[in-house]
């Protein structure tokens, strides 16, 4: 029997629909949630994600303080500006688009937001707080997949979990939120990275598998038991004659040959991707009750 899939694009809008409620009763107490947003340069894939946070914002009611900036703006004049919205009272989340110019220095932009803006879930305090288990904002994509899981109904509590990648954006925050002691956790987190012996023997035991590796086909059919829970992370472009622009999207997994077999699997796009953009609204809304306080 063929999985059922994950639809991350109606998960995510139910959770903005929660939210533009939200919003609602904020405004009614004179609150509007603020999200700065800075992009430095050209990127276009930064561009487009850039413009979607903004479109969702404006969905939500979230105000949006866009500042698109020239490639050559200079680490002090970020700086700067980062300093400029940790002290504005409208703004409640801050969002420095990466990646940035060679010559500015990510981590030192990272760490000079407020951590009670830092509604990315990046800055070491938030970290900390997160994996010793006290409220923070947590990552967007890996709160994302908790969230398709929760929403799905995918049973957390003492589920074999295989995260195959350990980035700090996905893997290893992903692994503490899960072996959290919560209803959101409660796992036990194994995680596979191009150090690990042999890959597959960790993800054939697995009850859930996230590929969060950047590499097409890095989990194949093979890798994995009948029945199994695939959150896929992945995005990448493969060549492919029969598409008008050459190519198309898939995912880390290889997803027509495991749906056969998982019970549950997402699909790229329209999965794990619409979330991120969620969570963001999500932290930037609860930022704003907790100024609001």
């Amino acid at each position: 029997m063929a999985a059922k899939i994950i639809d991350g694009k109606q998960i995510a809008a139910e959770i903005r629909a929660e939210l533009k409620n939200e919003v609602t009763t904020l405004k009614a107490k004179g609150i509007t949630p603020g999200l700065g947003v800075i992009l430095v340069g050209a990127d276009p894939a930064s561009m487009s994600y850039v413009t979607a946070k903004e479109r969702a914002c404006d969905e939500a009611g979230i105000y949006s303080d866009d500042n698109r900036l020239p490639a050559e703006t200079t680490e002090e004049e970020l700086l700067a500006l980062v300093d400029k919205m940790n002290n504005d009272p409208k703004i409640n989340g801050i969002l420095v688009q990466l990646p940035l110019p060679k010559h500015i220095d990510e981590q030192k932009v990272l760490l000079a937001i407020d951590p009670d803006k830092d509604v990315d879930g990046f800055h070491p305090t938030n970290v900390g707080k997160m994996v010793v288990g006290d409220k923070a904002f947590l990552p967007c994509t890996p709160h994302g997949i908790v969230q398709l899981l929760m929403r799905t109904g995918v049973k957390l509590e003492g589920a074999e979990v295989v995260i195959v990648g350990r980035s700090n954006i996905v893997g290893k925050p992903l692994a503490n939120m899960l072996i959290q002691k919560s209803e959101t956790g409660n796992a036990t987190v194994t995680i596979c990275h191009t150090r690990t012996k042999d890959i597959a023997a960790h993800t054939r035991r697995a009850d859930i598998v996230i590929a969060a590796a950047g590499f097409p086909n890095t989990v194949t059919a093979d890798m994995v038991k009948d029945g199994v829970v695939v959150i896929d992370v992945g995005v990448n472009r493969v060549e492919d004659a029969t598409k008008k622009k050459g190519y198309r999207l898939v995912g880390d997994a290889d997803f027509e040959a495991i749906k056969e077999k998982a019970s549950y699997i997402t699909p790229v796009p329209g999965g794990v991707g619409p979330m991120t953009i969620t969570m963001l609204m999500y932290n930037t809304v609860e930022s704003a009750k907790m100024a609001g306080k």
